[in-house]
């Protein structure tokens, strides 16, 4: 079992949550709830965390290929449930934007099989009812053409 400690840091909700390793993590409510922009959005942190798991994927799948990835980064954007409590996420777009001597055809394999079979955190999301639609650029060039 995986434990985090949450603890309070800065006046009404400016929290930091600490894992057993000792990372912390900085959250707070939005400006309109009271919060003080002392951190990230608890609802922020999951597309952070679904960047950050598929992201451990695809660089290792394609290191197994004898790609070579020179950077890497990725833009998730998502749009959450409106006028719904508990409003959960909606729909989410992934960039994968990958640089270096990598294949086109392996770059999207590997994000294929991060989303589709892999990260944990999409699955999470996808059994939720999010829709995560994704696209790969390799060297800022569409992996897969699309009509």
């Amino acid at each position: 079992m995986q434990t985090i400690e949450l603890t309070r840091e800065q006046l009404e909700y400016g929290f930091v949550a600490t894992d057993a390793n000792g990372h912390r993590v900085q959250i707070d409510s939005s400006p309109e709830s009271g919060g003080k922009n002392y951190g990230a959005r608890p609802m922020q942190l999951l597309l952070m965390g679904l960047a950050g798991c598929s992201a451990i994927d695809v660089i290792s799948i394609l290191n197994k290929q004898r790609q070579k990835v020179t950077d890497y980064k990725m833009v998730v954007r998502g749009e959450r449930e409106h006028g719904k409590e508990p409003s959960l996420w909606k729909d989410i777009e992934v960039e994968f934007h990958i640089y270096g001597d990598v294949e086109p055809a392996k770059a999207q394999r590997a994000a294929n099989l991060s989303i589709e079979k892999y990260c944990s955190v999409a699955a999470t999301l996808i059994a939720a009812g999010t829709n995560i639609q994704y696209k790969v650029l390799v060297n800022d060039v569409a992996a897969v053409q699309t009509a």
